[in-house]
């Protein structure tokens, strides 16, 4: 090897190991070997030369262009594994940290609410029923007309229900004053049989210690051949046992009336009305509505009551929690307390694992 390509080599080498990063040694490769490289310089010369030493100094120059493509992708491959041993470290986590609490002297924990959720879908989908959800803003077909509601109840006045501006289909939007439009999206998009829930947040022009305006519901849905009240009593029996924990607690169906079920029924359970104990005492406590779905609702979403029948039920989330959890108001669900939070907040770690016992 001349002199000069020596040279070359040893410099490029030197500069090689003294490049700390992927940027440093990039600088390097293109000094040495881009359009304007020193080593393409040489490559350029050798059409200059004598055909007698053309010959011989291209191999020289070749050998050591290839050389030097070695020692540059050699020490690419340590820059990049410190690159990302470096990046490993910056980003490592410790996962035996304990966990950082967010206020003083509390720790987080999964809200009431959301903790319900949890179990009312444990518990239902232990017995085949599963989750569906939709929109907040839904067209008065989906809200009300589709579920037998007439234009002179009470739900569609101002101050109950919650307008929107536009319109859809030549009526006003409104912000869903329950979750039963699922039900009439799931039974026009879905062939039976169906069983579902729908739980979601629901709107009403309401607010005091036991009313939020926006609060939220479960409703729950099937449609099967041969369903009769049986099903449904059967079903919201077992439901309201697990949920409560209480394998005898007592609950009673009473005649009512909504628009959208026929025969309607109120669901009571037992309780103590001076204790509140639930379970106990001789007094009945009202917790939620159900019935079997009305023929009419189901001839507008397209399904023929003589072949298909099915039960609906609805019930208020917090309502509920409140009861399984003995408290007495409503707002502090909403007002973002972390000690209300630290002390009927949940373990995120603890599963809702109430279907076991169904």
């Amino acid at each position: 090897m001349s002199d000069d390509l020596a040279e070359l080599a040893t410099r490029t080498e030197a500069e090689l190991a003294a490049a700390a990063d992927l940027r440093a040694l990039e600088a390097v490769r293109v000094a040495t070997l881009g359009k304007a490289g020193a080593l393409t310089g040489l490559l350029k010369t050798l059409g200059a030369l004598p055909p007698e030493e053309r010959k011989a100094r291209g191999a020289a120059v070749n050998a050591l262009k290839t050389r030097l493509e070695a020692a540059i992708e050699a020490r690419r491959a340590v820059l990049e594994a410190a690159a990302l041993d470096a990046r490993l470290a910056a980003e490592r986590l410790d996962v035996t940290l304990p966990p950082r609490p967010f206020a003083p002297g509390g720790k987080g924990g999964i809200h009431p609410i959301s903790r319900t959720i949890e179990e009312l879908t444990a518990i239902f989908g232990a017995m085949g029923f599963r989750v569906v959800e939709g929109p907040d803003i839904e067209g008065d077909w989906y809200n009300f007309a589709a579920l037998n509601i007439p234009d002179h109840h009470p739900a569609r006045q101002e101050q109950d229900t919650f307008y929107l501006p536009g319109e859809t289909d030549g009526r006003r939007t409104v912000l869903r004053t329950q979750t039963s439009p699922l039900q009439i999206r799931t039974m026009i998009g879905q062939a039976p049989p169906i069983r579902i829930i729908a739980p979601g947040r629901t709107y009403r022009a309401d607010h005091d210690a036991t009313h939020s305006p926006m609060f939220h519901q479960v409703e729950g849905l099937v449609i099967d051949r041969g369903i009769t009240l049986g099903h449904l009593k059967g079903c919201l029996t077992d439901f309201l046992r697990a949920f409560f924990g209480i394998s005898d607690l007592p609950v009673r169906f009473r005649s009512s009336y909504f628009p959208f079920t026929e025969p309607s029924m109120e669901v009571d359970i037992g309780w103590n009305r001076k204790t509140g104990e639930l379970g106990a005492g001789t007094d009945w406590l009202e917790i939620l509505g159900s019935g079997m779905v009305h023929p009419r609702v189901l001839a507008n979403c397209g399904l023929d009551a003589r072949e298909w029948q099915g039960f609906a039920f609805g019930m208020g989330i917090e309502r509920i929690t409140m009861l399984k959890h003995g408290m007495a108001d409503l707002r502090p669900f909403f007002e973002g307390d972390t000690r209300w939070l630290s002390h009927y907040g949940t373990n995120p770690l603890s599963p809702a694992n109430l279907h076991e016992g169904v």
